[in-house]
């Protein structure tokens, strides 16, 4: 339900990818979480889990299929290392891929680390009408991501078009 000014606030999952944080060093999976708090919706589950890919699936699988989440935001495991799983973990869940997410995240961060952004497999995509955005594991990477980007596409108030209307609100 919106208010008065086209603002919908959705349910919004939470998921760090890592094999090293807990609640306490969690600082990217915290940064989100007072973000999207902060912009008006609503963290429906926030959670941790070691970078698997069926581990990851496990748990994003349970929230697409639930019909009250509405966005997913993951941090974590985007880079080259052998550890890194998450595109492949996430990537076959998605009914659509949400290719110019990526793109942009990539370009809007070579203006704050420059050439290193080659190395970021951020992505997302549209599962079960829910919106899937995977972003790195800095904390500056997800302030990136979710003030830049993803903050614009989950408000229902943004034009000329956002990934509100696509979910099941």
């Amino acid at each position: 339900m919106s208010n008065n000014n086209g603002f919908t606030p959705l349910n919004i999952c939470v998921l760090t990818i890592s094999d090293t944080r807990d609640e306490s060093t969690d600082t990217s999976g915290g940064l989100l979480v007072t973000e999207i708090s902060e912009t008006g919706h609503r963290i429906y589950q926030k959670a941790i889990v070691k970078d698997s890919i069926y581990d990851i699936r496990a748990i994003a699988s349970k929230w697409i299929a639930d019909d009250n989440v509405h966005a997913i935001v993951t941090t974590g495991g985007t880079g080259f290392t052998p550890r890194d799983n998450t595109p492949e973990a996430m990537s076959v869940l998605f009914d659509k891929d949400i290719e110019g997410f990526g793109e942009l995240f990539r370009h809007i961060s070579y203006s704050e680390i420059g050439t290193s952004t080659v190395q970021s497999r951020a992505l997302g995509g549209m599962a079960n009408k829910t919106a899937i955005f995977c972003l790195p594991g800095s904390t500056n990477a997800c302030r990136t991501g979710w003030q830049k980007i993803i903050k614009e596409q989950l408000d229902a108030s943004h034009k000329p078009c956002n990934f509100v209307t696509h979910l099941n609100v």
